[in-house]
């Protein structure tokens, strides 16, 4: 009971990593491999804590489902339902927030199904479905495909004529838009890493709603033995820590910031 109790409190079981654990895999979503901020984390980590991570890129339902299965140490996601579900199932422990971008509607630069002059999201999804504009979904039950079953819900559900399902990342549903001059939800930082080569413009943007948060999560190890507990901990630790934080702001593609530090921030959900 004291045992779990610590880990409740978002306490590591002991101090540096064992022997055992100086490799830590990671399951997380495509777009934080995408943009490349998982190479520059693996590298800044491994100099900090002699810690190898690896990881394997996918949607977040299928990335947590990796750690239900003993094939990650960690997940990094944003989904919060699937969080949520994940805590309550046993499988996680100790979630912490630590970074942020948002949402965005982008399509193609004559954006001709008027999308742009939307007042709300409500609008702007409307605008897609009612002028038949192929609409390019990843369809992988990601972070960012299950925004976007809840953006659909605004106006009675997905559209049957010109959706597409990818099945795909979010670089790849990027270009299949692109190539069928039509439209899709990104990520900002995603969007702004592969920029150049879509012709894709963004059409609607800001909306609170649109706020993408993104959690670390350790994998319990009393519901999944094979899981790296302390070196997973150590990932958390640093990723909240100032160097990690820092790391995640000075993150840029083409001089942009594609991730928000958001660990300690007032009113962030911290710990579930």
């Amino acid at each position: 009971m004291l045992v779990l109790a610590l880990m409740g409190l978002g306490l590591a079981i002991g101090g540096p990593a064992a022997p055992s654990e100086k490799s830590l895999m990671l399951a997380t979503t495509t777009s934080v491999d995408a943009t490349s901020l998982l190479n520059v984390i693996a590298d800044e980590f491994k100099k900090d804590t002699g810690i190898t991570l690896k990881w394997v890129a996918v949607g977040t339902g299928q990335a947590l489902k990796q750690a239900e299965d003993g094939n990650a140490d960690v997940v990094l996601v944003h989904a919060r339902k699937l969080e949520d579900k994940f805590l309550q199932d046993g499988y996680g422990v100790n979630r912490r927030v630590i970074a942020r971008n948002y949402f965005m509607i982008v399509g193609p630069e004559n954006d001709w199904a008027g999308v742009a002059g939307a007042k709300d999201l409500k609008e702007a999804m409307r605008k897609i479905k009612e002028q038949g504009a192929v609409f390019a979904s990843r369809g992988d039950k990601s972070g960012t495909h299950i925004k976007e079953l809840e953006l659909w819900e605004l106006v009675g559900g997905k559209p049957g004529k010109n959706y597409m399902e990818t099945g795909q990342g979010m670089a790849q549903t990027l270009l299949v838009a692109a190539e069928k001059q039509g439209y899709t939800l990104t990520d900002t930082a995603t969007f702004y890493g592969v920029k150049g080569i879509t012709g894709l413009k963004p059409v609607f943007e800001n909306a609170p709603e649109l706020e993408n948060i993104y959690s670390v999560i350790a994998v319990n190890p009393f519901k999944v033995p094979t899981a790296k507990y302390q070196a997973a901990m150590q990932l958390i630790a640093w990723l909240t820590s100032p160097r990690g934080q820092k790391v995640i702001g000075d993150f840029t593609k083409n001089g942009k910031p594609l991730f928000e530090p958001m660990a300690g921030k007032p009113g962030v959900d911290l710990v579930k």
